[in-house]
């Protein structure tokens, strides 16, 4: 997770719960090539594994809907963690409690409403749509001039993208797109709250209660939705594979990456989950690649390169991403 702002932690705790490296730290004066790329390699490798989880997923939405497969995707993830983390629930402040909870609520809405985007609309498009979430969020805490220039060249590639499949947004089911949309909302908060909670919670500690406050949150729709279908034993087989794919993997991967990148830079590199999205659309999905989806992936490749050369001196920004959370304690 980031590096920790003036916020005083609970001095408790201070010898069990040592704080975080920051971006400073993740960018030692050698400028070796593991500090610099490392944390780069741990986003890419979460958002592929998030695209093909996303892609299963899609074949197991016919036997248990959209609700039913993001139930059993939170609440499998959060069995697994919770059995693995084995989370202590005692010596946490209300205000410790109260982030943990809201980026539960972040992953419960994230989840939710691109699963019910991606049963509307294709796969890439769906997350052309949901990442424009973390584009906006980098843009608007970013202070430096270098920044929006990166993620201008993201938002061109994602608009780019729009077209996938060449019937671009226009043909796409409305209620889809808004879904989709209300998903990178819900991004640019879990990006937040992601931070805050690797701050106050010690290991994966706070992932793994938020995961469990997300899978009691979707639990009612999920069950609504699919009903005793969630008990079949090729439904469940099924969702844990998303499960881990989705969401145990890649969010243990985005959590260890915060601790070393500045959230502006994570959110830019965000921008690289479409053309992972349309990549497993094609290989899984059988949903074709254009050129001018060949020319949107690169767009937001060199955006994404870019803005991991212009990481250093992100710990003002860092402190802008914590302050702008605030409000939620």
């Amino acid at each position: 997770m980031p590096a920790p702002t003036a916020t005083p932690t609970d001095p408790s705790r201070a010898t069990a719960t040592p704080p975080a490296p920051g971006p400073a730290a993740a960018a030692p004066a050698d400028g070796s090539f593991r500090a610099r790329f490392g944390p780069v390699a741990l986003v890419v490798t979460a958002g592929v594994s998030v695209q093909f989880g996303a892609a299963l997923a899609v074949m197991l939405m016919p036997r248990a809907g959209a609700a039913g497969v993001v139930t059993l995707r939170l609440a499998a993830a959060a069995l697994v963690l919770l059995l693995v983390c084995r989370p202590k629930v005692r010596g946490y402040s209300r205000s410790d409690w109260s982030t943990v909870v809201w980026f539960g609520v972040a992953m419960a809405g994230m989840n939710g409403f691109i699963y019910q985007a991606i049963d509307r609309i294709p796969l890439g498009p769906a997350v052309t749509l949901e990442v424009l979430g973390p584009l906006v969020l980098s843009v608007v805490v970013s202070r430096r001039l270098l920044n929006l220039l990166w993620a201008g060249l993201a938002l061109a590639g994602v608009v780019l993208l729009s077209t996938h499949g060449g019937g671009g947004l226009g043909g796409l089911d409305p209620l889809g797109v808004a879904f989709a949309l209300a998903a990178g909302g819900m991004w640019a908060a879990y990006i937040v709250f992601s931070a805050r909670t690797g701050r106050r919670f010690p290991q994966m500690d706070g992932l793994a209660l938020a995961m469990a406050v997300a899978a009691v949150l979707s639990l009612p729709l999920g069950v609504i939705e699919a009903g005793s279908a969630l008990l079949r034993p090729g439904t469940l087989l099924l969702g844990l594979g998303v499960a881990l794919l989705s969401s145990v993997l890649p969010y243990t991967l985005e959590l260890l990456a915060l601790r070393r990148l500045p959230a502006p830079t994570f959110a830019i590199l965000m921008s690289l989950e479409p053309a992972i999205a349309a990549t497993a659309g094609f290989l899984i999905l059988n949903q074709a690649l254009s050129a001018l989806d060949a020319a949107a992936i690169a767009l937001v490749i060199v955006a994404s390169m870019g803005a991991v050369r212009s990481q250093t001196g992100g710990a003002a920004v860092q402190a802008v991403v914590e302050d702008s959370g605030a409000g939620r304690n």
